[in-house]
């Protein structure tokens, strides 16, 4: 008994996760069997098998990489510029309340409206990439200008009067400020940027995507793919962030260390 206490302390956490998981899987199942009709709700059976054949298609894989490699780029691109015009603004004031109606329009405007309004503008291949960077933008340039502001003004001060390098207030100054708001920010932008990105995809249709697939399934009332789909979207969504988020931990790890 005692062992057994020992084992469920110790994975209590494992333990919660996985007993979620299955209580949700129990409500999905008894869902579908009160509805009674896979086209409305498929069963998880039913969608497990359809992923155990799907991922053996012929053009699954380059559907997988077509739509990671654009929402990617999308989210690297909103997570780099974010970080320069954050601190642009952190620097100088006047940016800031010149940058602040852009800013407030990206945040404000629907997702469909830019998405619609960007068709007009380029072709739908590249439409993912653009809404996907548009999203992640004001999150992270939001929280970086917020990292510059909550700074401590006495540590500013000290590091002014021992006037310290540029290279070593970055060091021991602004990247510990900054450390735990841009891993909020890319926390909350990860699964906004894959959110927004299908979405583009979905209304922009282009060959190839996972947006397609889920258009397809739409089209022809298919609800088993349409299912299998977002489970595989949610699991790719999850790995990338679990591994950007545990590559930005190792880089400020490191660099603390210096």
């Amino acid at each position: 008994m005692k062992r057994v206490r020992q084992f469920f302390s110790r994975y209590r956490s494992g333990l919660q996760r996985v007993g979620a998981v299955l209580l949700a899987l129990a409500v999905w199942q008894g869902l579908a069997m009160g509805v009674g009709q896979q086209l409305l709700v498929p069963s998880p059976l039913s969608v497990v098998e359809r992923l155990g054949g799907i991922w053996q298609e012929a053009d699954f894989w380059g559907t997988v990489w077509f739509t990671f490699r654009k929402i990617v780029a999308g989210f690297l691109l909103g997570l780099g510029f974010g970080l320069g015009l954050g601190a642009l603004a952190g620097r100088f004031p006047l940016f800031e309340i010149l940058f602040r109606p852009w800013a407030t329009m990206i945040k404000s405007i629907p997702v469909a409206s830019f998405i619609i309004i960007c068709l007009i503008w380029m072709s739908s291949s590249r439409l993912s990439i653009f809404i996907s960077f548009l999203m992640v933008l004001p999150i992270v340039y939001t929280n970086v200008l917020q990292s510059i502001r909550s700074a401590d003004r006495q540590l500013l001060e000290a590091v002014s009067i021992f006037r310290l390098s540029w290279p070593k207030r970055a060091l021991y100054l602004w990247l510990p400020q900054l450390k735990p708001y841009l891993l909020s920010a890319c926390t909350v932008s990860l699964g906004i940027s894959w959110k927004a990105g299908i979405a583009a995809e979905i209304i922009g249709i282009p060959a190839g995507s996972i947006g397609r697939m889920f258009y397809d399934a739409k089209v022809y009332f298919n609800t088993v793919d349409l299912f299998a789909w977002t489970v595989i979207v949610v699991v790719i969504s999850v790995l990338f962030e679990k591994g950007f988020l545990a590559f930005l931990k190792g880089v400020f790890g490191r660099l603390e260390t210096l």
